[in-house]
């Protein structure tokens, strides 16, 4: 049993330690400038363009629900108009990057694991090093520059989405007073929340590319390891947004208090 575990804990120190060393040299390589114009704006379509739809429904709906269910809460103590501040605030600091994160990560992390993966396990990555061509260069910063570059953009759209679906739902089917719901949502809703959301979303970017790309080049051989790669990149990476956030939400919370 203490063989098992032992072996274990240090296969994972030992990922871990390939993934820090992938980070490193995909950040390092941002600064040199050798990825592609072409290849970056390919990846900025296919990772910010064509997520939008995803996201837009998942802001909608997530604004929706939250809204009804704030309603139905702060209904029992006369807080009618509050039900909007309390979907705004959460849509800006919380539910906005995070869910956006996981939906990218869904659709974009499992993506470049299995690229990646299959271009490994048909010794495409080795022909790029027999080329002298960087893979991390090649194929890794192009889509981490993407990925940060596309998810700020899409947590703004996806909180103005849910914002105003919130107040649909709130004003027109609940019938909450809009003109108390604008205020007391202006009034509670400071910038600092939304600071904090797009702060996030630049993190959970390089979060979902690096864990996406890491576990593509690493995969094991053949279609079997293809599809544990990318299984594995949407696992990993939705729980290290998750824990990441939390730890975020602290900091940045009491970091933005004293300044």
């Amino acid at each position: 049993m203490n063989f098992f575990a032992n072996r274990i804990v240090a296969e994972w120190l030992e990922g871990l330690g390939r993934l820090a060393l992938l980070s490193k040299e995909a950040i390092s390589s941002l600064f040199t400038f050798k990825a592609s114009a072409r290849d970056f704006i390919y990846q900025l379509y296919y990772i910010g363009v064509k997520s939008q739809s995803v996201v837009l429904v998942t802001g909608a709906f997530t604004g929706m629900v939250l809204c009804a269910q704030t309603y139905f809460q702060f209904h029992k103590v006369k807080m009618d108009t509050a039900t909007l501040a309390v979907v705004s605030v959460s849509m800006c600091s919380e539910l906005g990057p995070v869910l956006t994160a996981l939906m990218v990560t869904a659709r974009v992390g499992a993506s470049m694991a299995a690229e990646l993966g299959t271009m490994k396990v048909t010794e495409q990555i080795d022909a790029l090093r027999t080329l002298a061509t960087h893979p991390v260069d090649y194929l890794v910063v192009p889509r981490l520059l993407a990925s940060i570059a596309s998810l700020p953009l899409l947590t703004a759209e996806s909180i103005m989405v849910g914002i105003i679906s919130g107040y649909l739902v709130g004003v027109y089917l609940l019938g909450i007073d809009p003109a108390y719901s604008y205020y007391n949502m202006i009034r509670y809703t400071g910038g600092a929340d939304v600071v904090i959301g797009i702060i996030k979303a630049f993190i959970f970017g390089g979060i979902i590319a690096i864990i996406g790309c890491y576990k593509g080049m690493t995969c094991g051989e053949g279609a079997e390891g293809v599809g544990r790669a990318t299984t594995e990149a949407v696992v990993y990476a939705s729980i290290t947004i998750l824990i990441t956030n939390f730890f975020l939400t602290l900091t940045l919370t009491e970091l933005l208090r004293y300044l």
